[in-house]
């Protein structure tokens, strides 16, 4: 059976005014993970490779098109029923 790598993480605190944080949670889609895309902000601004379609995970693409409204309901939700099966 082949290990997992474990990516360690540490909770930090940071002050961010109010007005920030509440317009950057209602950008957030309702699965997305507020600690994810800070970690894809840090990256990006370190310079490291953005996530692209070519590197993408079929989960990450289509948390993109759920967030950007583009695949109606019934695609939605035959693309999460098959993400689900997939190992």
């Amino acid at each position: 059976m082949k290990r997992r790598t474990k990516v360690h993480s540490r909770a930090i605190h940071v002050n961010v005014p109010i007005a920030l944080l509440e317009r950057f949670d209602q950008e957030l889609g309702f699965k997305e993970s507020r600690s994810k895309l800070i970690c894809n902000l840090m990256e990006e601004h370190l310079g490291l490779p953005p996530i692209t379609l070519g590197n993408a995970s079929l989960a990450q693409l289509v948390r993109h098109l759920v967030k950007h409204q583009e695949i109606d309901s019934t695609l939605e939700s035959l693309l999460l029923q098959v993400l689900a099966k997939s190992p």
